[in-house]
C-alpha cells in the first residue's frame, strides 16, 4: 500500500489508481535550447523515484513526456547561432537524453516533441476560445483568462480574493487583461 501527500486536501491518503491495471503518468519535460543543469534534472529525478515506488508496489506504469522544442528560448537560441530550431533542440534533446541515463533515470516510455502537436494544440485553444476561456490580446498572443475558471487556484490553495484584478505587471513584455493570465500561443 502506498501513502501519498493529497494537495487538495492536504493530508495522507491511501494512493488508488483510476485504473486498477495501469497507473498513467505525464510529465512536463525541458525546454532544449541549452545543457540541463542538476536544479533541472530534480524535477526527474524525483518523478522516477515516484515512478520505480509505484512500480515496486505492483503497479504497471504508462509514462509519457514532451519536449517543448517550439518556444520564444528555442527560437532566439537557433537565431543567435544560425542554426535551424530543429538542429539546436535535437541537439539539446539528445545530450538530455544522455544526462538521464547517466543519472539512471528511466526514460518515459513515449517521449513527444510539441511540435508534432501543433495541429492539437491550436483545435484545443480555438475550444478555449470559443468556450470564452481564452482572448486573443492586441499583440497576437493568446491568453488564459483565469477569472473564468472558478477553481483556478484551488489546488495551489490560493486565495483568489487577495489577487489584484485587472492589475497590470509593469516589466509584462505582453498585452494581457490581467497580470495572472498566462500565454498559450504567442
Amino acid at each position: 500500500m502506498i501513502q501519498i501527500f493529497n494537495t487538495l486536501s492536504r493530508e495522507k491518503e491511501t494512493f488508488k489508481p483510476l485504473k486498477q491495471e495501469i497507473v498513467k503518468i505525464y510529465s512536463c519535460g525541458p525546454t532544449p535550447y541549452n545543457f540541463a543543469h542538476i536544479g533541472n534534472m530534480r524535477a526527474y529525478l524525483f518523478e522516477d523515484l515516484v515512478i520505480r515506488t509505484i512500480e515496486y508496489a505492483g503497479y504497471k506504469t504508462q509514462t509519457v513526456m514532451n519536449i517543448t522544442d517550439i518556444d520564444d528560448k528555442t527560437i532566439r537560441d537557433s537565431q543567435a547561432n544560425n542554426i535551424s530550431r530543429d538542429e539546436l533542440t535535437k541537439k539539446y534533446t539528445q545530450t538530455f537524453l544522455d544526462d538521464l541515463d547517466l543519472l539512471n533515470i528511466h526514460r518515459a516510455h513515449d517521449i513527444v516533441p510539441i511540435s508534432t502537436l501543433v495541429d492539437e494544440m491550436v483545435m484545443m485553444i480555438q475550444g478555449l476560445i470559443d468556450k470564452g476561456y481564452a482572448y486573443l490580446a492586441n499583440d497576437g498572443s493568446i491568453y488564459y483568462s483565469v477569472d473564468k475558471f472558478k477553481n483556478y487556484g484551488k489546488l495551489a490553495h490560493i486565495d483568489r480574493s487577495n489577487l489584484l484584478s485587472g492589475v497590470r505587471v509593469k516589466n509584462d513584455e505582453y498585452s494581457k487583461d490581467q497580470a495572472s493570465d498566462f500565454a498559450l500561443w504567442k
